[in-house]
């Protein structure tokens, strides 16, 4: 399965190609791949293995980029990252097809233990992102008609927009979702 996820650079690269050419377009109102209030999502189906790669600037998800240093800086952190460790709350897979997270990693500089480590890992514009990747195994895969984002949306307000990729068993697709039209359809 790994070798999908890591195919689908490759695979959507007239979609990456596309969207490099309007990111030009407009160079100078927008921060290109980190851009606040935008993230990304690539999903991968291969039989009954799910997998979703999210990366988004801390901006979207805690409200702020740089090392917590205050107690409602380090809650509001550990609160964020609590919340994506409980993946199936975050993204609405239906029912019926009988998903399990089978493992799960998140990641950021701001979840470092010491705020000095942290400091060192963002990038020399000061912006700090966060991963996650889930793998999940559904029991009927042939259920998964749409994956949901709404509570996601809710969760996280200061995220307006995710890019997404798909590729599954019909075939590869790009999208973006919003607020208001936060399901992803496979």
């Amino acid at each position: 399965m790994r070798r999908l996820l890591l195919a689908l650079p490759f695979a959507l690269l007239p979609l990456a190609m596309a969207h490099a050419a309007d990111e030009h377009d407009h160079e100078h109102g927008s921060l290109g791949a980190h851009e606040h209030g935008v993230g990304a999502l690539n999903v991968a189906l291969d039989g009954q293995t799910l997998e979703l790669d999210l990366d988004s600037p801390a901006m979207n998800l805690v409200g702020f980029e740089h090392s917590p240093s205050t107690d409602a800086e380090k809650a509001k952190v550990d609160s964020v990252r609590t919340q994506l460790e409980n993946p199936l709350a975050l993204f609405n897979l239906p029912k019926t097809a009988e998903c399990a997270v089978e493992s799960q990693d998140v990641d950021s500089p701001l979840f470092e233990a010491a705020p000095e480590e942290a400091a060192g890992t963002t990038t020399q514009h000061g912006h700090s992102d966060i991963e996650a990747h889930y793998e999940f195994t559904c029991a009927k895969p042939e259920a998964l008609k749409a994956l949901d984002l709404t509570q996601f949306f809710k969760t996280f307000p200061g995220t307006h927009k995710i890019k997404t990729q798909l590729i599954g068993g019909s075939g590869q697709q790009g999208s973006e979702l919003t607020p208001k039209s936060p399901s992803l359809k496979f």
